[in-house]
Order: structure tokens, then sequence, then C-alpha cells
């Protein structure tokens, strides 16, 4: 089924911002800002170990699936993710409450103590970004992305239900 026009065609600002945000999300995700920034902490932790840590540490404990979903990843690659982690003790598997077939992932005390520091070592490097702006300009930039955060979730739910109307054929 051929993908639906887009309703309107977005403003320039709009065509701006995503350019923006794009540059931006593309330098944060280099390997080599990955490095630089990991380095004072002392972790042998890549991007994607990184990545897994943080998401169970804003909403632990997961099921493995329910945090494949979350990063929109493959539920193999949160697999072996999480079995690395679990060897190397930052993480545990503990028993479902719900249903005890099933599993759920949380941070031990030491993954708590190394998303701590990413955080840290992560805001540094932020901080050290955008050294020259002003404290107005930093909460104005804050609640910027918080609300279009909030927006894309509140928006791209709802057009993943009429994404989803507009392919079931109508009877």
């Amino acid at each position: 089924m051929p993908t639906p026009p887009l309703a309107d065609v977005p403003s320039p600002e709009v065509i701006e911002i995503e350019r923006a945000l794009t540059r931006a999300t593309q330098l944060i995700g280099r390997a080599r800002l990955h490095e630089r920034l990991m380095a004072p902490t002392g972790l042998p932790l890549d991007r994607a170990a990184v990545t897994v840590l943080r998401q169970i540490a804003d909403s632990e404990p997961l099921r493995p699936g329910e945090l494949a979903d979350r990063l929109a990843v493959e539920a193999s690659h949160v697999t072996r993710q999480v079995q690395q982690l679990q060897k190397s003790g930052y993480v545990i598997r503990v028993p479902d409450r719900d249903d005890r077939r099933a599993q759920r992932v949380e941070l031990t005390p030491k993954g708590r103590r190394a998303v701590d520091r990413v955080q840290e070592a992560r805001c540094r490097g932020m901080a050290t970004a955008m050294a020259g702006w002003s404290h107005g300009e930093l909460q104005n930039f804050a609640a910027l992305v918080h609300r279009l955060a909030d927006d894309f979730v509140t928006r791209g739910e709802a057009g993943e239900g009429e994404a989803r109307a507009r392919a079931v054929p109508s009877a």
C-alpha cells in the first residue's frame, strides 16, 4: 500500500529545526565523542551498553522484550547486551512479580554507579559545549526540548493509531 502524502508542507523553520536536530544527534552519537566522554569514567562500556543501562535506570526493572521495544531494536541485540552487562556485574535478572516464568532486568549497585558516572561525564561534556550560553538560554532550551519530546510522544502515538486505521481496509 503506498504511503499517503503529507498533508502540509513543513515551514522553513521546521525544516531548519529538523536539520539542526539531525546534525546534533549525529555529533552526539559519534564514537569518538563517546570514547572521549567515557575516558574519565574508567568504564569499559560501548555506546550500546550505555544506552541499555540508561534505559533500565530510567524505568527499571524491565523484561528484555520491553527494553527492546523502548530502544526500537531487535530483541536479540538487547539479549546480547544484557548478557554482557550481567557477566560484568552491571545488571541482574530477577523474577517478574506478575509472571514467575518471565524475568526482568535491573541494575546492580555497580550498574547504578556506572549510570551515575556516565551521566555526570555527559553533563560535563554538554556544559562545556554550552559554556557560552546564559542561564535563561539554558532554561528555555531545556523547556523546549522537553516540550518537543512530549509532543513527539503525544502526537506520535496519535499518528500511529491513524496510520494503523489507514492500513486496515474498510468493510
